[in-house]
C-alpha cells in the first residue's frame, strides 16, 4: 500500500526509537504469555489432577523455566499445607508476569509518543516547506481552504490513523505470534482448525476497509471547500455586510456543512465496522474452537487435558483482542490513505520554477534585463505573446494597459515567480534561469498594490527577510519611507503589533511600511504595482513622496494604474492583449492618439 510506504519512509528516520519499541513490546508479549499460562498448573492444583510424577505438567514449555516450575509445584503438592505454598507461588508468578508485562508496555508507548509526534512534525514541515518553494501560479490555480485543509484536518487524519497503525504494526503481530506459538505448542489441530477461519475474517474486513478511503477522500475534500469559504468570508466580510449578502453566505455554507455531514456519516458508519465485525467472527470461531475441542476432550479423542484445553482456550481468547486491534488499525490506516496521499501530492507537487543543477551567483546588476521573444501561456489561456523589451540600468520603465493585459505577469517573469514558456529573461546578458534564484531576488525590491503585512510588530515587517538588521538601520528606512513619526507616536513606538494583514494600521500607513522593507533591502531594482491607486489623497501625497525616494538612483519598473504618475518615466511600454501595442515617452504617446492617449483621456474625464 502506497500510504504504509510514505509512513515508513518518515518511521525509517528514527531507527534507535522503533527498535526500542519493538524490543519492548517483544518482552510484553513474552511476560503476557507467561501470565496466561500459569492457568493450567493453577487447574491442576485446584482440581487435583495429578500426574504419575505428582503435579501434571503441561504440553506447553518455556524452557528450564517450566520444568524447574513443575518441579518445585510436585515437591510442594506432596502435601495438603503444600498446596497453599504452590498456590502462592502460582500468583506471585502472575503478579510479577502481569507486572512486567505491563511496564514493558508503558516504556514501548513512552518511545511511541516521539515517534508518531515526529512523524507528524515531519510532515508539517515537508508540506510547509514544499508551500513556500512552490511558484506564485500555483496559488493562483488552488484554493487557500483547500490548502490549509492539507495542513490541519488531513494531518490529524494521518494523526490518528499512524497512532493506531504504529501500535498495532508493531506491538498487535508480535502478541499474535506469541500466542499462536503457545496455541499450536498446546495443540497442533486445534490451532489449524483455527487457522483456516482466518483468512475469511481478513477478506470481509479488507473489503469494508477499501470502500472506507473512498469516503474518506470525499470527507477531506468537502472541509477544504468549508475552509475556503470561511477563509473567503472573513477576508470580504466588509463586502458581504455591504451586499446585505449574510444570507446567501450562510445558506452556501449550510449546503456545504450538510454534504460534509453527510459524507462524514457515511465515513464513520463504515469504520465503526471494524469493530463489531472482527469481534463477532472472533466469537464464531471461540465458539467452533469450544464446539470441537470440547467434543475430543469428553470423547476421550483427545490427547489434550482438561487443564491444557482451558488453558488454550483462555490464550484463543486473548488473541481475539490483538486481531481485532489489527483490524481497526487497518481501516484506520485506509481513512487515513485518502489524507495521506492528499498530503504527499502537495509535497510532490511538480515544481515549474527549478533552480539549474549548477547556478551562478550574482551580486549586482550592471547593464541590462532584456526580454526576448518571451511568450507565456496557461494551459487553456494565452497571456504574452513574443515580448521583446530592454530595461537599462537606472530606467524607469512604466507597464500600462487594460485589465488582463499582461502586465503583472510581464513584472513577475523578472524574478521568476514564473517562467517563460518560451524566450528568455536576460539579466546583463545572461538567462536569469541560470542565476541562483535566492540571489536573483536579493537585487529586487517589490511594492504591492495591495500592502502585505504579517501579524507581528512594526519592526518585524520592516526587516522581513533580514533580521540581521539594527534598530538604526530600521529608524533609517522608516524615515525614508516618512514612516518614522507616525510610529513614534504608536505607544510601543516600533515594537507595536500591526494586526492581521496590518488592520491596525490606516492604508497609507501599511503602505509606507512596505516601502521601508525595500528602502532597508536597498535593491538596485524595483518592481511598483502602482502603489498609491487606492489611497486618499492625504495617504497618496506621503506615500508618492517615499516613492520617489526609494526610485532614485535605481532601476524602476512601475505597473501603472494613475497613468499621472508615469508621465516622466523614460519609456512608457502599452501593453494590449499580451503584446506591445505602443512604446515611447508621455508625450510622443499621447501625440500618437493611440491606445495611451485615449486611456489618458478616459481617466481624466473621471
Amino acid at each position: 500500500m502506497k500510504s504504509l510506504r510514505i509512513i515508513f519512509s518518515y518511521i525509517k528516520k528514527y531507527p534507535k526509537l522503533v527498535i526500542g519499541y519493538f524490543s519492548l513490546n517483544i518482552l510484553s508479549a513474552l511476560f503476557s504469555l507467561i501470565s496466561l499460562t500459569m492457568l493450567a498448573p493453577f487447574l491442576t492444583l485446584i482440581f487435583g489432577l495429578q500426574g504419575n510424577g505428582g503435579m501434571q505438567t503441561s504440553r506447553f514449555k518455556l524452557g528450564n523455566l517450566s520444568d524447574l516450575l513443575y518441579d518445585q509445584l510436585a515437591i510442594l503438592t506432596a502435601s495438603d499445607q503444600g498446596k497453599i505454598k504452590a498456590l502462592g507461588i502460582i500468583c506471585i508468578v502472575l503478579v510479577t508476569a502481569i507486572m512486567l508485562k505491563n511496564l514493558f508496555l508503558y516504556f514501548s508507548l513512552y518511545l511511541l509518543t516521539p515517534i508518531r509526534n515526529s512523524i507528524i512534525n515531519d510532515m508539517r514541515t515537508d508540506m510547509f516547506s514544499k508551500i513556500l518553494d512552490l511558484p506564485v501560479g500555483f496559488f493562483n490555480e488552488q484554493r487557500k481552504g483547500d490548502i490549509m485543509s492539507r495542513l490541519t484536518n488531513d494531518l490529524q487524519d494521518v494523526e490518528f490513523s499512524t497512532i493506531s497503525f504504529l501500535e498495532s504494526f508493531f506491538r498487535e503481530p508480535i502478541l499474535i505470534a506469541f500466542y499462536l506459538f503457545a496455541m499450536v505448542s498446546l495443540s497442533p489441530e486445534l490451532s489449524v482448525f483455527l487457522l483456516l477461519f482466518l483468512p475469511i475474517a481478513g477478506l470481509v474486513i479488507g473489503r469494508i476497509g477499501r470502500s472506507l478511503k473512498k469516503v474518506s477522500t470525499g470527507v477531506q475534500e468537502k472541509l477544504g471547500e468549508i475552509l475556503s469559504t470561511i477563509e473567503e468570508t472573513l477576508g470580504g466580510i466588509r463586502v458581504v455586510k455591504a451586499f446585505n449578502a449574510e444570507g446567501q453566505q450562510l445558506r452556501r455554507f449550510k449546503k456545504e456543512n450538510h454534504d460534509l455531514f453527510e459524507i462524514k456519516n457515511r465515513a464513520i458508519r463504515r469504520r465503526d465496522l471494524a469493530s463489531p465485525v472482527s469481534e463477532t467472527l472472533g466469537i464464531i470461531a471461540v465458539s467452533c474452537v469450544l464446539y470441537y475441542g470440547g467434543t475430543l476432550v469428553l470423547t476421550h479423542d483427545f490427547s489434550l487435558n482438561g487443564p491444557d484445553f482451558l488453558t488454550f482456550i483462555a490464550i484463543f481468547t486473548q488473541i481475539i483482542n490483538p486481531l481485532k486491534a489489527f483490524s481497526t488499525a487497518s481501516y484506520n490506516i485506509q481513512k487515513g490513505a485518502a489524507s495521506i496521499e492528499r498530503i504527499q501530492k502537495l509535497i510532490m507537487e511538480e515544481q515549474a520554477v527549478m533552480e539549474d543543477p549548477n547556478p551562478l551567483p550574482i551580486t549586482g546588476f550592471n547593464e541590462t534585463i532584456e526580454l526576448r521573444d518571451v511568450v507565456f501561456a496557461y494551459p487553456d489561456k494565452s497571456i504574452l505573446n513574443k515580448i521583446n523589451l530592454t530595461i537599462k540600468k537606472g530606467q524607469t520603465i512604466a507597464l500600462v494597459g487594460s485589465s488582463g493585459a499582461g502586465k503583472s505577469t510581464l513584472a513577475d517573469l523578472i524574478p521568476r515567480f514564473h517562467d517563460a514558456t518560451s524566450g528568455e529573461v536576460l539579466i546583463d546578458g545572461v538567462n536569469i534561469k541560470k542565476y541562483k534564484i535566492k540571489d536573483l531576488r536579493n537585487l529586487m525590491g517589490i511594492v504591492t498594490q495591495e500592502p502585505i503585512l504579517f501579524n507581528d510588530t512594526i519592526r518585524a515587517n520592516i526587516s522581513l527577510g533580514n533580521e540581521k538588521a539594527t534598530i538604526d538601520e530600521i529608524m533609517a528606512a522608516a524615515k525614508i519611507a516618512n514612516a518614522h513619526l507616525f510610529i513614534e507616536n504608536k505607544e510601543e513606538g516600533y515594537a507595536s503589533l500591526v494586526g492581521d494583514r496590518g488592520s491596525k494600521l490606516s492604508g497609507g500607513e501599511r503602505q509606507r511600511l512596505t516601502i521601508a522593507r525595500a528602502v532597508l533591502k536597498n535593491p538596485p531594482i524595483l518592481i511598483l504595482d502602482e502603489a498609491t491607486s487606492s489611497l486618499d489623497t492625504e495617504s497618496e501625497k506621503w506615500v508618492q513622496d517615499a516613492i520617489n525616494q526609494l526610485m532614485k538612483d535605481r532601476t524602476s519598473i512601475i505597473i501603472a494604474h494613475r497613468l499621472s504618475t508615469i508621465r516622466h518615466a523614460d519609456e512608457i511600454i502599452v501593453l494590449h492583449e499580451g503584446t506591445i501595442a505602443e512604446r515611447g515617452k508621455h508625450d510622443e504617446l499621447i501625440q500618437s492618439r493611440g491606445i495611451y492617449s485615449k486611456l489618458v483621456t478616459m481617466q481624466e474625464m473621471r
